[in-house]
């Protein structure tokens, strides 16, 4: 478990403003006055968004490509939320860039992948942020390092920082995907459930990285009990100086939000809850008892372990090992479970064995010289 923070839930972010979900949408970049404000009047007229979104600096891994008009777009965000109402975010990297966004009121800074995995920057940043009450959104770093994105929350969370939440992005692939970042959704639902109250909001653009799967990821995200969505969306995309195939218009924003289905968080005690209720009661049930096989499976291998270490057996019996994979995943399949998920949980199983025997062999006596 990772320390405690001291967090304020969205609902306590701005006053007078209600907010069940956090939908943020806007270009990926400024690029122009006119770009900025055509977009914030097409997404305002989405109605369901209340934070517009837009990159004034723009880390880019090679220099020559866009990075972003700077400070001078900064007005025109102030535009932006007099002209709309719309409430407005930035990206920041640096202390100056934090000094210049909230000289401009800017509502809500986030911290963008490759700074979430320098400490030294987020220390930087904390210490820049000391004395102001301002949301910070912490994108999750390029690689899928929990450790690095805790470390991040708890230096901006002591710099004072209440409200606080993350931005699931996903992670830097290493192999070849039709997604322009891996999901790798199990870490960010384990960091819900290291920080139960931490705002959680999801970038289906930088996940997706073509605007052809920004709803499927858009609907996982709520499906997991997210608190809201960050999605690109410009003007024109076929024009945009950066990332133009994951940004939508803001047409297909209003459909995608049209066609989203946005999840209860909590049953509210009707009979279909009741229901549900049940069902989970059946689940706990069947939980305790995987537990109690899995603690005798494990008293059995304590006693095979004993039995090979008195007859200067080996540890791993590679054909045993195989002869177990093969039955099980045969008998796994013919009552309904995938053979991928049957090996997963046998490959645990079958790890922690091992460790358990080999524990065993370390504590033996040593041999008489």
């Amino acid at each position: 478990m990772g320390a405690e923070l001291n967090l304020l839930p969205i609902s306590k972010w701005f006053n007078n403003i209600e907010l069940d979900y956090l939908l943020i949408a806007g270009p990926c970049s400024a690029e122009s006055q006119l770009q900025m404000i055509e977009t914030a009047q097409a997404i305002h007229e989405v109605k369901r968004v209340t934070v517009f979104r837009a990159g004034i600096w723009k880390p880019r891994t090679r220099p020559g490509s866009f990075e972003g008009v700077g400070a001078v777009g900064l007005p025109w965000l102030q535009e932006v939320k007099n002209k709309f109402g719309l409430l407005t975010a930035t990206e920041v990297a640096t202390p100056e860039h934090i000094k210049q966004a909230i000289y401009h009121g800017v509502d809500i800074l986030w911290i963008g992948a490759r700074t979430t995995a320098n400490p030294f920057s987020i220390q930087a940043l904390a210490d820049a942020l000391i004395g102001v009450d301002i949301p910070v959104l912490i994108k999750n770093p390029v690689n899928p390092d929990i450790q690095l994105w805790v470390g991040a929350l708890e230096r901006i969370n002591k710099a004072g920082i209440t409200k606080l939440g993350v931005v699931h992005r996903g992670f830097f692939p290493f192999e070849k995907t039709e997604l322009r970042n891996i999901p790798k959704w199990e870490i960010a639902i384990e960091l819900k459930e290291m920080f139960p109250e931490l705002p959680m909001i999801c970038d289906p653009s930088h996940i997706s990285g073509n605007s052809e799967f920004v709803p499927f990821i858009a609907q996982k995200a709520l499906d997991l009990n997210m608190n809201g969505l960050m999605i690109e969306s410009h003007i024109n995309p076929s024009v945009a100086l950066s990332d133009a195939k994951q940004q939508l218009s803001p047409t297909e924003l209003l459909k995608l939000f049209d066609e989203l289905i946005f999840r209860r968080t909590a049953t509210n005690g009707n009979s279909s809850d009741k229901f549900i209720d049940k069902l989970r009661e059946k689940i706990d049930l069947i939980d305790i008892q995987m537990l109690d096989l899995l603690a005798q499976r494990m008293d059995i291998i304590s006693d095979i372990g004993k039995y090979k270490q008195q007859n200067n057996m080996s540890i791993l019996q590679l054909r045993r090992w195989q002869n177990i994979i093969k039955s099980r995943i045969a008998y796994g399949e013919k009552v309904g479970l995938k053979k991928d998920f049957v090996k997963k949980i046998l490959q645990i199983v079958h790890k922690e064995s091992i460790n358990k025997q080999s524990d065993l062999y370390q504590h033996r006596k040593p041999f008489n010289k």
